[in-house]
């Protein structure tokens, strides 16, 4: 629940959002924002306009654990269609090049998922948000600039699921913070012997949530309009939700409000290294600890109470 004035309520959570392709993370953020009437929301790492799936939305305090999401492993479920390359590496750019697809066996593709897992290292496409000289390399691409773009290490934990009927191949992908799906599409399609381009892309796993977790904006809307703001609050997770597993301290009266005002407290024995989570007298999650350099525990991020 939240207070609302002229500028929008102090509302807190985690809306957990099933993006529907064909828009920007934005627009999805904005749209959400909107419906909770909320001062301040961000999301956790954009998904392309053409993917779907999992896209937690942070509202008012819990935008100070977005980072933690952003930061967390993705999974996606993905088909490409083999032989045609396209400017933006899906289906919404124009084709650039075409090439014969050989015949792929089980050996072959067993190999391509030897070599695309683990640390490898990914050129970014030119259609993405990254910057180059200060300006975004999908405002330079618009533009028909290519620009040359070094190769950033990821990690690919699993690829797993890969078949092929014709010329769509398809598979799953677990992979650490900035992999482009869109890239590694196009690599496997290089060392198969093709081009190709992402068809299909849904996000099916991010920090710890599942497709089974989501609502799309359809529901919210009319969750919205059936029962108001008493309704679609009831969709929200708490901010602390995302780092359940991290080690938690619970303070006593005295020491939360020296917490929130940014002093450190003494830090426990069974709590030795790494981030906690920081409760009130009751209960109530006041925020993130670090260790200082004394060895007790200092603010990280306070989480302001709504009033």
């Amino acid at each position: 629940m939240g207070r609302r004035n002229r500028k929008g309520r102090d509302i807190t959570g985690i809306f957990l959002l099933d993006k529907p392709s064909g828009i920007t993370s934005n627009k999805a953020l904005q749209v959400v924002k909107y419906l909770f009437q909320a001062k301040k929301a961000g999301h956790t790492g954009s998904l392309d306009p053409l993917a779907t799936g999992v896209l937690p939305i942070c509202l008012g305090e819990a935008t100070k654990v977005s980072s933690y999401l952003l930061d967390s492993d993705k999974e996606y479920f993905v088909t490409c269609r083999l032989g045609i390359k396209t400017d933006t590496a899906d289906i919404d750019g124009e084709i650039i090049k075409e090439k014969p697809v050989p015949e792929t066996d089980e050996k072959i593709l067993s190999d391509v998922i030897v070599r695309f897992t683990g640390d490898i290292k990914q050129i970014p496409p030119m259609y993405s948000a990254l910057k180059k000289d200060g300006k975004k390399l999908c405002d330079l691409a618009r533009k028909g600039i290519e620009v040359e773009r070094a190769a950033r290490p990821v990690t690919i934990k699993k690829i797993d699921g890969m078949s092929r009927e014709g010329d769509n191949l398809s598979f799953t992908v677990s992979c650490s913070k900035g992999t482009y799906v869109r890239s590694l599409v196009e690599d496997i399609a290089e060392f198969i012997g093709t081009v190709a381009h992402v068809t299909v892309l849904r996000r099916i796993g991010a920090g710890g949530f599942s497709i089974t977790d989501l609502y799309t904006l359809e529901q919210l809307r009319e969750q919205h309009e059936q029962g108001g703001f008493d309704a679609i609050d009831k969709y929200l997770l708490p901010a602390d939700h995302v780092i359940q597993d991290w080690p938690y301290l619970n303070l006593n009266a005295e020491m939360s409000k020296g917490f929130v005002n940014g002093l450190s407290v003494p830090m426990p024995p069974f709590i030795l290294e790494g981030l906690v989570r920081v409760y009130d007298e009751n209960r109530e999650f006041i925020g993130i600890g670090e260790k200082d350099r004394n060895g007790d525990i200092k603010p990280k991020r306070v989480i302001q109470k709504s009033e």
